[in-house]
């Protein structure tokens, strides 16, 4: 956790750099709106206004919740290792998408309770806690999940990444980000849980009790993050929260996917608020509280689609739109190519 105190703001003189080659291309000013922003945003990172983004990585982070047992999921956790087995083997939705977009899968064992060959080893241990009885983890263990997270990023910079997508596979982690949501944004219980991946009403009903008696079990203190996310989260929480602080680290843009992804970033930013230097939002989630986490961190996702997939899904459909704008950006004609005036910025 020392390398977090090295995070430097992103390099706004190579944001002016990206905005002036934007406003050189032959179109009007601002016309690809977000996607241009986030270009410009990307080359602050990088310190690069030239830069690539040939080399993907989508990193799902898996891990079984103790939470399960209250009833708030429609599955039981067995499903974790199920899908991670998915994702090893390379035949997930997630794995579709990034291969169809040129990505890397890179699935995580951060503490699922049955180890699945082919995932990389970074378990803390067997699941969390029940957050309805107690605290989900040690401070301890948190801390080595954060740092597991940190170094994930560290190793795929070392091999060439140039941006890397967060993902997250774990029964029952709707109802921890919930949690961390309602107690992140001063939210009642009712206001911060979703339905999830298609809860009943009385599966609701049963998530809402579980968040409300989780924050007076663990009474976790609001202005201590690392407090916050061993009392109320999950071991793929607390290794996402890693990567995003790594990608501040490291230098290297980190895309946020859904509301758990949105959880562990507003972590991550409480933990180096410079790390938001580093963040990309890809989409909205239709879950309650995705909204206001994303305000929190004053980021505008990209994509508004309703999605609520999860597994990286999001993130890793924001790479085509990337795409396209990098290719207009750094091929379009230019004005001084044209027999035409460059459009003039009035607002």
């Amino acid at each position: 956790m020392e390398r977090v105190k090295s995070i430097s703001p992103a390099c706004g003189d190579f944001a002016r750099r990206a905005a002036e080659k934007w406003n050189s291309v032959a179109k009007p000013l601002h016309s690809l709106g977000l996607l241009e922003d986030a270009v410009i945003k990307i080359a602050a990172m990088k310190s690069d206004e030239n830069f690539t983004l040939k080399k993907r990585a989508a990193v799902i982070m898996c891990a079984d919740n103790g939470v399960v047992a209250e009833g708030v999921t429609q599955t039981g956790s067995e499903v974790t290792a199920v899908v991670a087995e998915a994702l090893a083997k390379g035949t997930s939705s997630t794995c579709l998408l990034a291969r169809t977009f040129g990505a890397e899968t890179v699935t995580v064992d951060m503490g699922m309770k049955r180890p699945v060959p082919g995932v990389l080893d970074r378990r803390i241990a067997a699941g969390t806690g029940n957050i309805a009885l107690g605290p989900a983890m040690t401070r301890a263990q948190a801390a080595a999940a954060v740092t597991a997270g940190i170094d994930l990023v560290r190793d795929l910079k070392s091999g060439g990444a140039d941006i890397i997508i967060t993902g997250e596979m774990g029964i029952g982690n709707t109802t921890t980000s919930a949690a961390l949501a309602a107690e992140l944004l001063n939210l009642p219980p009712e206001s911060a849980a979703g339905r999830g991946a298609g809860l009943s009403d009385g599966g609701l009903e049963r998530k809402v009790s579980a968040v409300r008696r989780a924050l007076e079990v663990n009474r976790p203190d609001p202005d201590d993050p690392m407090d916050l996310l061993s009392k109320l989260g999950g071991f793929d929480i607390a290794g996402m929260t890693g990567l995003f602080l790594g990608g501040a680290v490291y230098r290297t843009p980190v895309v946020i996917d859904g509301l758990i992804s949105s959880v562990a970033a507003v972590l991550a930013a409480e933990m180096a608020p410079l790390s938001k230097d580093f963040m990309v939002a890809s989409h909205l989630s239709k879950e309650p509280a995705a909204k206001m986490l994303l305000d929190r961190l004053g980021l505008k996702p990209v994509i508004t689609a309703e999605l609520a997939l999860g597994e990286g899904t999001g993130g890793l459909m924001l790479l085509p739109l990337l795409d396209g704008a990098m290719a207009i950006y750094g091929h379009a004609h230019r004005f001084d190519e044209l027999p035409m005036e460059r459009y003039v910025d009035l607002c």
